[in-house]
């Protein structure tokens, strides 16, 4: 097994590239939305540009580092199977599962704006860009401490993490606010 290393790595790298292509892809559907409020011809010019972005994005490095980080990782649990009696990797698989649904959920916004189909606000949409924040914050913390971790500290600082996240939307909206 001394390839085991390589895999894992590779693992890890489409794990980061995955993560990469969540955190923008909320953005780019933020400035898609902000751009539909925008009067002729700038509402094309940035919507046509925006859908070319995001299909990029999504389609070129979002579903494949998806599909090449779940390959490994279905691997590295071949390799290793002792890994699923552990109970901190039942509750990371659960935390990936979450992943996967924000993923498949992110992948009908994204189809949704294609079509200029507008459905949700960028407030909307600010708060829905902090999710992918909340899984990785999880899913490294278990990774890392294991057995140690501790699940009242662990579900306390997820809430936490979250009302720091929601405020500092809040703090956002008023700076952009009175810079408007």
């Amino acid at each position: 097994m001394a390839y085991y290393q390589y895999i894992k790595a590779l693992h890890l790298i489409f794990v980061i590239t995955w993560f990469a292509g969540l955190f923008y892809i909320p953005r780019l559907f933020i400035y898609h939305i902000e751009a539909s409020q925008k009067p002729s011809p700038d509402k094309e010019i940035l919507s046509e540009q925006l859908k070319i972005m995001t299909k990029r994005l999504w389609h070129i490095i979002t579903w494949p580092s998806a599909i090449l980080a779940t390959l490994f990782a279905v691997w590295l649990l071949v390799l290793n199977p002792g890994l699923l009696q552990l109970p901190w990797m039942h509750v990371k698989l659960g935390f990936v599962v979450l992943l996967w649904v924000y993923h498949l959920r992110n992948h009908t916004i994204y189809s949704q704006l294609q079509r200029d189909e507008i459905k949700y606000s960028s407030r909307y949409m600010r708060i829905w860009n902090e999710g992918a924040t909340l899984l990785l914050f999880a899913i490294i913390f278990l990774v890392i401490l294991k057995n140690a971790f501790n699940w009242i500290f662990g579900v306390v600082g997820i809430v936490v993490l979250g009302v720091l996240l929601m405020l500092g939307i809040k703090l956002y909206k008023r700076i952009r606010n009175k810079e408007q």
